[in-house]
């Protein structure tokens, strides 16, 4: 399975072979189960303001920037673009509405990915539509020595965000990277059609309530269904990306 998807990415981007070297990690629904919680604080600011969008729809701008995702339903719901005093105000309504929400967990599988990776001399690169210092205060927390600042792509760093390929770009950069370097583990259709279009051999993890052909029709090179299954698959893939 893995040989065959990995055999048909290095045909069609003209590739001898796979050297990897890093593994860019989304953050949001990868790291962390915390979609729902987005999903809510999305939910709930939005309403406050009069707009309609309901929870589901969350995991459909999952990766965009929250000025992006504001500035989408503005123009559907006021036939505008968002002031940037708009746009501040709404985000930081739903932050503040995210924090008010039990904390996230790590994923499932997570953990023990990472340290498979730090085993095998693979660097983690992290690549998250999010702003939020309470998320990203926490990945030292849960995840001890594993990513560090210059290794790291939030959306402080980036003008269009998700599904512009500009964050892989940026993540590729600051890991001196090539494309057959690296491979994007994901799980929003937004980020994996930002991997895709970056170049990367992008894993989407399906660990929401999406249909796995949203993720497929993206642009993903495999779909697996947790973190878990993918630490437990790890040395396989990446084997397959070491030869």
């Amino acid at each position: 399975m893995f040989e065959a998807e990995r055999d048909k990415y290095l045909t069609s981007h003209g590739f001898e072979a796979m050297h990897l070297k890093a593994v860019l990690f989304d953050m949001d629904g990868v790291l962390f189960d915390s979609m729902k919680n987005h999903a809510e604080a999305w939910h709930r600011a939005m309403t406050l303001i009069g707009f309609d969008f309901p929870k589901a729809e969350a995991y459909m701008h999952e990766g965009r920037t929250g000025s992006g995702t504001i500035n989408i339903i503005s123009q559907r719901q006021w036939h505008r673009d968002a002031t940037e005093e708009e746009k501040e105000r709404i985000y930081k309504m739903k932050s503040d509405i995210f924090n008010s929400l039990p904390t996230a967990e790590p994923m499932p599988g997570a953990w023990e990915l990472l340290q498979q990776l730090r085993a095998d001399g693979i660097t983690p690169i992290l690549v998250t539509g999010s702003g939020q210092a309470s998320l990203l205060d926490r990945l030292n927390k849960h995840f001890p020595d594993t990513f560090h600042p210059e290794l790291m792509v939030t959306a402080f760093d980036v003008k269009y965000g998700k599904p512009n390929p500009e964050p892989y770009l940026i993540g590729k950069q600051k890991g001196d990277l090539e494309l057959y370097q690296g491979i994007v583990v994901e799980n929003a259709p937004l980020g994996v059609e930002a991997a895709s279009k970056a170049g990367f051999f992008t894993v989407a993890v399906n660990t929401g309530p999406l249909d796995d052909q949203i993720l497929l029709d993206a642009g993903a090179h495999l779909l697996l269904h947790s973190m878990q299954e993918l630490s437990e698959r790890w040395e396989d893939l990446r084997t397959c990306m070491q030869q």
